[in-house]
């Protein structure tokens, strides 16, 4: 491989090379060509070595090599000449589209040509040996060698197409034509396979153009152009996923599709919509979701209704029968899941996800089943109006089913208009989206649909019901399915029965007092009633009621008036909010674009900077690359010397050899010498082989003289063992007869000992079932008696409970009685007690007055009163150093001061004090001596003597000038008490 500084040099190397029949030195010429990086400019011979390496690629099915060529060759046409890159695509997808056709039809020919009687006749020795060893047919061997390879090497043409076109928003038309041709590639030659991994191609190449937004020349989803070829292409692939019965990969294409429109905040035009639509209906029909089916075809009947101008009231009737049918095909009972909260999630998800992919917009804070359901799709259906563009069989089974209550001859009507239903359908003349619609694929449903509400009609009327008369009434299943489907209804809770097949009865289990449709035909017949009086008996119409609505419609205009005002100004109101909205989505997307633009302006100048940077280290190279052309040269002439040359030239003149390009030619020399000792190994092989056949052509004659005489051996064998075989079976039929013979005189005797002992056995079973009965009804009877007296049993037991709660009772009220009187008496008692102190305290206050007056009166002046309970008692004046005695005024004061803290009786106050006291008269204590106790006499004896012995022969009021006073020590006090 050599470096060229030219494109038309290498192009004529190549050109040479191709005409010797060297078309892989050529390949190694142009692709050293592309991958040198040294020519970053476009030209035009530089194209036209484009093509020429794009031929020797596909004729060596090089698909590596044409990927690398078309990376380099879209680098240098980027951004001059993007028409050549298109023009060289288109080229090499031809090539290899009629390359492939080319080995298919080689390979269609070479199987009829091997269509022939003798199949040995026209096989050459090898293909026989072929054939014996590997076991395949003619065609499958002849697909695997001429068919597969080239299939393979387009595959992988539309993958390199592919991989170089995406993000190229100058390229987008040649995408999408490529991606359309490699889905057609796919459908035609049924590659499931291959279509599962363009999908994942296509789907990744979307995710990398929304997650890497700041590169280069990247498509715009928001222009118009760019996203209605990218909705073609999902189109397109949707289309073939169906046609190639791919569910999965279909239902995923639906989703992206889906997630196309999310992203673009765009709904596609009508005619796409319905083509959506259509394919949902089918996606969901396959996979038995029904509800979802259903409400496919309303979107789809919607769409054509309003869109579809050319619509005949034929296709009308046929679509509209289609969505009536379809939502009467959903089971009408919901299936019942584990009640955790992970699965009602999970269900909630599923619900949201189908309920968006359809085009129905749900808030999450409802429940998915209230919106998505059965009853209200029939709703919305009347409502819309669709039926009434059904045709009439369609209509009366829809009543039929829904409305009417005919318990006994629901299936008898239903079958015929199921018979008519399934005879309607066929292509859509106006609906080109929509190809064909066929009501019968949904008579199967039908019929299940009649038996439930047959069955629950009948649950609603009959408590039991014979299986033979149920099986009559169900025209359309065996009893064993019509069981499978009342046992899927009990699962779900939509009916309450249970079959008996030893009774051979089904018995329904009808919980409540009155039925429901019971008391909703009573109303039904109400109405009726009222309607038909009303017929009968017309009302009369007085002309005074209309004179009494005129006072009120006044008003009624008035507040009317006041309504449309009111509504006027909210439209304008929500009028302005979305032209505020419209405005910043504006705003919001100008500062988008600036920013955009801002990081393209970043990008380009960072490209030009890389650019200045490869060019810089492009002349780095180029030194580097003129030093080591020397070493080449030396390297040249060491490698003529060692090998042959055979009289070729060892260089390319005109070419700069480097150390690489030595060692390439070196080894292409070896090369060749090997191919020709190859060749020489396959001619010595072919002699070989000629020789081997002439030995068995040789060989072939005794051979079949051999096979005679070994046929003759073996049919005289034949029939010596046939001949020996018949005798054999002659002596053991006559041995046969006679035992037959012998037999046949104990038959009767057989026949008596039969009916003996069947006669026996009947009778013992006879004997036994009696008694199993017979124990059946001891073990009634005793069960009976155990519940007799367990009854009993709770009844006493529930009597002494209330026996006893009745005793518990009256002891807590005795006890609370008791408590009562008790705290009554302690309260009397207490009162008493507080009188008794009140009237203690009041007598001692007496005897204090009396004794304050008497003191006065012996000290010739009044003393100082008691003290009041708030004033703290007069503390007494220390004594004086100098005379041991208190003046007789202080210490009567405080003598005579009662505390202010608790009561002290006097006979206390006498008995704790340690000096001695005053002398009292005796007439003061004589005359309150009646009123004391014992106690209190004693302690005034010994106060009065104590007295005496402390006076000293002084007296009160002597002369002498000197009053005698008490002893140091004082009265106690309440204060000093304490």
């Amino acid at each position: 491989m050599s470096n060229f500084a030219k494109p038309e040099n290498a192009l004529k190397r190549a050109e040479e090379l191709i005409n010797v029949g060297q078309k892989q030195d050529a390949l190694q010429t142009l692709h050293g060509l592309f991958t040198s990086r040294r020519h970053r400019a476009w030209q035009k011979p530089l194209e036209r070595s484009m093509f020429k390496y794009i031929e020797l690629c596909v004729d060596l099915r090089r698909g590596r090599f044409a990927k690398d060529g078309l990376i380099q060759y879209r680098i240098i046409c980027q951004q001059v000449n993007v028409s050549s890159l298109e023009e060289v695509i288109k080229h090499f997808m031809h090539l290899s589209t009629e390359r492939a056709e080319q080995a298919r039809s080689q390979a269609q020919a070479l199987e009829e040509a091997l269509d022939v009687e003798d199949l040995e006749a026209d096989k050459r020795p090898e293909d026989l040996m072929l054939s014996y060893v590997s076991g395949e047919k003619g065609k499958d061997r002849s697909d695997r060698e001429l068919v597969t390879p080239w299939f393979k090497f387009l595959w992988e043409t539309y993958r390199t197409v592919l991989e170089i076109l995406r993000n190229n928003s100058k390229l987008e038309a040649l995408y999408a034509m490529t991606a359309h041709r490699a889905f057609q590639f796919c459908k035609q030659y049924k590659r499931t396979t291959e279509f599962r991994r363009l999908c994942e191609i296509i789907r990744n190449h979307l995710a990398n153009l929304n997650k890497y937004r700041d590169q280069r020349d990247r498509p715009d989803l928001s222009a118009p152009e760019s996203l209605q070829l990218y909705l073609d292409t999902r189109f397109e692939q949707l289309k073939v996923a169906t046609e190639l019965e791919l569910w999965q990969e279909a239902f995923r294409s639906v989703e992206d599709i889906h997630g196309l429109m999310f992203m673009v905040k765009k709904t596609p035009k009508a005619s796409l919509m319905v083509v959506y639509y259509a394919k949902l209906t089918e996606i969901f029909w396959i996979s038995a979701s029904h509800l979802y089916h259903a409400y496919a075809w309303f979107r789809l009947f919607l769409l054509q209704k309003s869109f579809n101008k050319n619509l005949s009231q034929k296709d009308l009737q046929l679509i509209a029968s289609s969505v009536v049918l379809a939502a009467l095909s959903v089971m009408p009972y919901d299936r019942i899941h584990s009640g955790s909260h992970s699965d009602l999630e999970n269900e909630k998800e599923r619900n949201l996800k189908m309920a968006n992919l359809i085009g129905f917009n749900l808030e999450s804070k409802l429940e998915s089943r209230e919106v998505l359901s059965r009853s209200s799709l029939l709703s919305e259906l009347v409502a819309k109006g669709v039926m009434s563009c059904v045709i009439q069989e369609v209509k009366d089974l829809y009543h039929l089913l829904e409305h009417d209550f005919f318990p006994l001859d629901l299936a008898s009507k239903v079958q015929p208009l199921l018979t008519k239903i399934a005879k309607f359908g066929g292509k859509l003349s106006s609906a080109s989206s929509v190809p064909e619609a066929q009501l019968s694929q949904y008579v199967p449903a039908l019929e299940k649909l009649t038996t439930l509400r047959l069955l629950q009609q009948v649950s609603q009327v009959y408590q039991a019901m014979k299986i033979e008369s149920l099986s009559r009434m169900i025209p359309f299943f065996d009893f064993s399915i019509v069981e499978r489907i009342s046992v899927d209804a009990v699962k779900n809770k939509f009916l309450a029965s249970k079959v008996d097949h030893m009774k051979g009865i089904v018995t329904f289990d009808n919980t409540g007092l009155e039925s429901e449709i019971l008391r909703d035909h009573l109303t039904i017949l109400a109405q009726t009633l009222n309607k038909a009086r009303a017929m009968i008996y017309p009302p009369s119409r007085n002309a005074s009621k209309l004179g009494e609505l005129l006072p009120s419609l006044a008003e009624t205009v008035d507040k009317e008036h006041k309504r449309v005002l009111a509504r006027k100004s909210i439209i304008e109101k929500r009028k302005e909010e979305e032209e505020r909205k419209l405005l910043e989505k504006e705003r919001l997307e100008e500062s988008k674009r600036i920013e955009l633009q801002k990081i393209t302006e970043e990008a380009e100048r960072k490209r030009l900077a890389s650019e200045f940077e490869e060019r810089k280290n492009e002349r780095i190279r180029r030194e580097i690359e003129e030093r080591d052309l020397a070493e080449a040269q030396a390297l040249l002439q060491e490698a003529s010397q060692r090998i042959k040359w055979k009289g070729k030239k060892t260089g390319i003149e005109g070419e700069k050899l480097t150390k690489q390009s030595v060692m390439e030619l070196t080894l292409t020399e070896q090369l060749r010498e090997r191919q020709e000792m190859e060749k020489k190994l396959q001619k010595l092989a072919k002699t070989m082989d000629y020789l081997e056949r002439a030995k068995r052509e040789e060989a072939a004659p005794l051979v079949e003289a051999a096979y005679q005489q070994r046929l003759v051996e073996e049919r005289a064998l034949h029939e010596h063992e046939q001949q020996q075989e018949i005798e054999l079976s002659k002596q053991r039929h006559d041995k046969e007869v006679k035992e037959k013979e012998r037999l046949a005189r104990i038959k009767n005797n057989k026949e008596i000992f039969q009916e003996r002992v069947v006669s026996r056995r009947q009778d013992e079973f006879t004997r036994l079932r009696r008694e199993r009965e017979e124990q059946i009804a001891q073990i009634l009877m005793s069960r009976r008696q155990e519940r007799e007296n367990m009854r009993k049993m709770k009844f006493y037991l529930s009597l002494e409970e209330e026996r006893q709660k009745k005793l518990r009772e009256e002891e807590e009220a005795q006890k609370r009685e008791e408590a009562e009187r008790q705290r009554k008496e302690q309260a009397e008692r207490q009162a008493k007690l507080d009188e008794i102190a009140e009237k203690q305290r009041q007598r001692e206050r007496e005897l204090e007055e009396k004794e304050r007056l008497r003191r006065e009166a012996l000290l010739g002046r009044p003393t100082e009163g008691p003290l009041k309970p708030s004033q703290p008692p007069t503390s007494p004046r220390p004594l004086d150093s100098g005379s041991g005695a208190v003046p007789a005024p202080a210490a009567a004061a405080a003598a005579a001061a009662p505390s202010s803290g608790k009561y002290v009786p006097r006979f206390r106050r006498g008995s704790e004090s340690s000096g001695q006291g005053p002398p009292p008269e005796s007439d003061r204590w004589g005359s309150s001596s009646s009123r004391q106790d014992d106690r209190m006499s004693q302690a005034g004896d010994r106060w009065r003597s104590d007295d005496r012995r402390s006076s000293g022969g002084s007296s009160f009021g002597g002369g002498g000038g000197s009053r005698s006073t008490w002893s140091s020590s004082r009265i106690p006090t309440r204060g000093s008490e304490r």
